[in-house]
């Protein structure tokens, strides 16, 4: 009797190349598709959910594999949406695709799994599962370093891996979409989905003025003179640059040599609805210490690595954004404030709080948290 799988299909061509490795392996293959947001006029319609299942569904009638969509909107705007905003409002940025991942996708996933009597589940992510000699499942990073994904995935647990299989964690791009080619796949040259998807082409300050009503505020630059006004301090991130694109322009006035400079966001006042900009290279513009809130790790003990970490720290790599640089770092357990620490091994810019620091271990993802103030 052949071994029953479910793929999470989501119309792309990583998830169908992994539904046509796992067929080509001989498993019972079912695909399952996960509606997390419906059509609307309030959104550009470009990543609409009724096209990739539609491209989904083309993939499995190739492969001759059932596929079954599963409602998640609901609990997709709970846990995802409606957290975005509250986050926002806040005046950090968060990362909705991590939270997706822990709250909606994968959850939605397993419960499938049991329905159906299936195994394992099997997803197109560029990442890799190994087992060591010990027992211990550890996730790592993809071969293709320029789409590795583990960054998304840091919040899974260790009996989470012993359940999931990534197919094409050993592969490189170019590579998978040869395979898909090969396979008469039609979605084999389709573009990877970039950003939020169910935003579309949307601007992200359009979407966010949907729930969060403009408020206006004075913008000024390091030495607290005025430069602006911005209309509501939630719309903008810490390392965005300022421009037009973003809808945000100030005036540079000073010596010559700061109007030509490239200025961005470096801090967000939240009580004082301020907005500090500095021009590129100033030292107010880079971090390199944070507290972990929500710290999280895959397989190694919570307790071992506090008692570990309490007095010189523990050596690791962290990636501040998908995949950003793999910084040298130092995490330490604050046994007084009973939080997690890291500190880089230089500062550099772009930090927000809110996002994720994902840290790793040679290729083993270790772990992370979500940055906050020190």
């Amino acid at each position: 009797m052949k071994q029953k799988v479910i793929v999470a299909m989501s119309g792309g061509v990583d998830s169908s190349v992994a539904a046509f490795l796992m067929k080509k392996k001989g498993f019972d293959v079912t695909g399952v598709f996960l509606k997390c947001w419906s059509d609307s006029k309030d959104f550009s319609g470009e990543c609409t959910w009724k096209n990739e299942r539609r491209s989904a569904q083309k993939v499995c009638e190739k492969l001759k594999i059932p596929l079954i969509t599963v409602d998640a909107e609901k609990e997709y705007k709970k846990y995802v949406v409606n957290e975005m905003f509250n986050d926002y409002k806040k005046g950090i940025t968060p990362n909705p695709d991590i939270l997706c991942n822990e709250t909606v996708k994968f959850p939605f996933l397993f419960e499938e799994a049991k329905k159906l009597g299936a195994n394992n589940i099997v997803t197109g992510h560029f990442v890799r599962i190994k087992k060591f000699f010990n027992g211990k499942y550890f996730l790592q990073r993809g071969s293709d370093e320029s789409k590795d994904q583990s960054y998304f995935l840091y919040r899974l647990k260790e009996s989470d891996l012993k359940k999931l299989i990534f197919p094409i964690g050993k592969y490189a791009k170019p590579e998978v979409r040869k395979i898909a080619k090969k396979a008469g796949l039609e979605n084999h040259e389709k573009k990877s989905t970039v950003g939020i998807c169910f935003i579309g082409k949307t601007n992200m300050k359009d979407f966010l003025k949907t729930k969060i009503k403009p408020r206006k505020g004075k913008i000024i630059d390091p030495n607290g003179n005025v430069v602006g006004y911005h209309d509501g301090i939630y719309y903008y991130t810490i390392g965005q640059k300022i421009g037009s694109k973003i809808d945000l322009e100030i005036d540079k006035h000073s010596d010559d040599k700061r109007k030509l400079s490239k200025w961005y966001v470096a801090k967000k006042d939240i009580e004082k609805n301020i907005l500090v900009v500095a021009p590129e290279g100033h030292k107010i513009l880079l971090r390199k210490e944070m507290a972990l809130n929500d710290f999280h790790l895959i397989t190694e003990d919570p307790n071992k690595i506090k008692n570990r970490s309490e007095r010189k720290g523990l050596k690791v790599y962290s990636r501040i954004r998908h995949v950003g640089e793999l910084i040298p770092s130092r995490l330490k357990y604050n046994s007084q404030k009973k939080r997690f620490e890291l500190f880089l091994s230089r500062a550099i810019t772009g930090v927000s709080n809110g996002q994720a620091a994902v840290l790793y271990k040679n290729r083993n993802v270790f772990g992370g948290g979500t940055i906050t103030d020190l």
